[in-house]
């Protein structure tokens, strides 16, 4: 009979080791929301009590700035809620115990990348192949 083979990598982290990466991105996903919630209110001027909405038309180049300001921080919102959908997939993967495994090469996503990038789904190793093979430098 064949001899069974072991993988030659991890096929998981361990139950303690992903209990370590869910703290870490509570507490990412927790400053996030944050951050989210400030540029949301500072684009909405929610938090705002001054006369922006009834200052007079005449002032077209503040307008032109404040107008640019204001996309600049809809991208910034846009991202921010990207980054915090990102985190949460990534909790629903530690839930799933598939946390940290790359999604192409099936390798485990060195500790050190995932305490960076908590919510990394490729290796380097993976992300570059991927780039090259995209024609992107």
């Amino acid at each position: 009979m064949a001899q069974e083979q072991k993988p030659e990598f991890n096929v998981r982290y361990s139950d303690e080791e992903l209990q370590e990466f869910k703290a870490i991105i509570l507490d990412m996903l927790e400053k996030a929301r944050a951050e989210y919630k400030t540029l949301r209110a500072t684009m909405t001027r929610s938090d705002s009590n001054d006369i922006d909405d009834t200052a007079p038309s005449f002032k077209a180049m503040e307008e032109g700035a404040a107008t640019l300001s204001k996309e600049e921080t809809g991208l910034l919102v846009q991202r921010q809620y990207k980054f915090i959908q990102s985190l949460e997939a990534a909790l629903v993967r530690i839930e799933n115990k598939t946390y940290g495994v790359c999604r192409v090469t099936g390798k485990l996503i060195p500790k050190e990348r995932l305490r960076l990038v908590p919510h990394a789904t490729l290796t380097i190793e993976a992300k570059e192949m991927l780039n090259k093979k995209n024609g992107v430098k």
